[in-house]
């Protein structure tokens, strides 16, 4: 099921009584999700890129996704029931294998042993194990 997907942005975030309202949308259109107060003041000032005195949990998240190599790349709501958003984050990754320099220097080299079985044509198929 491929749904299209519309690309909105934060427009403002205003108090209200009970919490803040977050404007969300484009040239055409805006619509509101009401937050509380503390998620509507990060919001705010991650927009005015103000720092805080000590991480708040959204900011150790980040950190953990930096230090994982990882982006959000974005976040789709997705679904809207009993006045409640659904959304998925999405993450975009650099899926590479990094080997500390000591590992590398421990292991010992299976090269030749891999060459002989490439030779001999038993080709490890690594999506057979799968």
């Amino acid at each position: 099921m491929n749904k299209t997907v519309i690309e909105v942005q934060v427009r403002a975030v205003l108090p209200t009584s009970g919490g803040c309202a977050v404007f969300l949308g484009n040239n055409d259109k805006v619509f509101i999700i009401y937050v509380d107060q503390t998620v509507g003041s990060a919001i705010t000032m991650f927009m005015r890129q103000i720092t805080k005195e000590r991480p708040l949990t959204h900011d150790l998240m980040a950190h953990l996704l930096t230090a994982l190599g990882a982006k959000v790349e974005r976040v789709i709501i997705n679904d809207l029931k009993n006045a409640t958003y659904y959304a998925r984050v999405i993450i975009r990754v650099q899926n590479e294998l990094h080997v500390s320099q000591d590992v590398w220097d421990e292991v010992d080299d299976m090269s030749d042993v891999l060459r002989k079985m490439e030779e001999e044509g038993l080709k490890p198929d690594p999506e057979a194990e799968e």
